[in-house]
C-alpha cells in the first residue's frame, strides 16, 4: 500500500513524567522526521509522533530510529519505554490521552520504581587463543595427556586427539562459568536488578543487562573497569550505557480499544 494514502495515527515511543508541553524535534520514525512531542495526562506523558498506520518492519534502520527517540528523551526524563511499532490508529491526540487515563495506575507505579534508574549493558567475550593456552597450563591432565601426543603420527593418534578435545570442552565450560561467577560477584551488589541473557558462542562469558540507581553509576563503572584489569589479557569487556531499560520495562499498550 502507498504510503501517502495510508491512514495516519500516533506512534508512541515512551511513557515519561512530565506535566508541561514538551517538543522533542522533527526526529520521528521513518523518512518523514516527523515531529517528536508529549501528550500529557496529568503529571504523565506520552512521547509520541505522527505516523502511517503501517507495521514497522524490525529492520536496523526503523529499530535505530526508535532507540535514538529514546535516547534523546533519556537526556532529560527517565522513560519506560514502549514496544516497537506502537501505533495509535486514530490521528489525534484523544486516543492517546484515552490511554493514559486508563493505564495512568500502571504507567504511574513503573515511573515510580524506575525513578533514578538506568540500564547499563556488558558483554564479556574469551580470547580464544589465551583462554585456551590458560587451559592447558591449568589443567595437569590436559597438558600430560598432549604433551603425550606431541611428534605422534596423526594417524595413530586419532582417538587420543578426541579425547582432548572433549577434555578441552568441558574444562572451557567450568572456566567460563567460573569467570561469568566471577563477574557477577562483584557487579550484583550494585545492582538493583540483573537479566542475563543466553550466550552465543562458547566463548561467551557474560551477556547481561544492569538496572543501576544514576548515585551507583560511577561504583559500577569503576568496578568495571577494575574488572577489565583484571581479567583483560584473557577476555573482552564491551560496556554499553546508557540505555533505556528495555530488559526492565517493555511496556505493552492495547491501541485498539480506544
Amino acid at each position: 500500500m502507498d504510503i501517502e494514502t495510508t491512514k495516519e495515527g500516533r506512534y508512541i515511543y515512551g511513557i515519561i513524567r512530565n506535566s508541561e508541553f514538551i517538543d522533542f524535534g522533527q526526529i520521528g520514525i521513518g523518512k518523514r522526521n516527523d515531529r517528536v512531542y508529549g501528550v500529557i495526562y496529568k503529571d504523565i506523558c506520552a512521547v509520541v509522533s505522527s505516523t502511517p498506520i503501517i507495521q514497522y518492519e524490525a529492520r536496523r534502520a526503523n529499530m535505530i530510529a526508535h532507540q535514538k527517540v529514546l535516547e534523546e528523551v533519556m537526556k532529560r526524563f527517565n522513560v519506560l519505554p514502549v514496544r516497537f511499532s506502537t501505533i495509535s490508529p486514530h490521528d489525534n491526540d484523544d486516543a492517546i490521552i484515552k490511554i493514559l487515563i486508563t493505564d495512568y495506575s500502571r504507567f504511574d507505579e513503573l515511573l515510580i520504581k524506575m525513578k533514578g534508574k538506568k540500564e547499563l549493558g556488558l558483554k564479556v567475550m574469551a580470547d580464544e587463543t589465551r583462554i585456551y593456552e590458560n587451559i592447558i597450563q591449568k589443567y595437569d591432565n590436559i597438558r600430560s595427556l598432549r604433551d603425550k601426543l606431541l611428534n605422534q603420527p596423526a594417524d595413530k593418534i586419532h582417538y587420543q586427539r578426541v579425547k582432548i578435545g572433549e577434555m578441552v570442552a568441558d574444562a572451557l565450560k567450568k572456566e567460563i562459568e567460573s569467570y561469568k561467577q566471577q563477574i557477577l560477584d562483584i557487579l550484583s551488589p550494585i545492582a538493583e536488578d540483573i537479566k542475563i541473557t543466553d550466550n552465543y558462542g562458547n566463548l561467551m562469558i557474560l551477556n547481561a543487562a544492569f538496572l543501576i540507581k544514576e548515585v551507583k553509576e560511577s561504583e559500577f563503572d569503576d568496578s568495571v573497569n577494575k574488572l577489565d584489569e583484571k581479567y583483560g589479557n584473557i577476555m573482552t569487556f564491551k560496556y554499553v550505557g546508557t540505555l533505556p531499560p528495555y530488559n526492565f520495562v517493555n511496556l505493552s499498550i492495547n491501541t485498539k480499544g480506544v
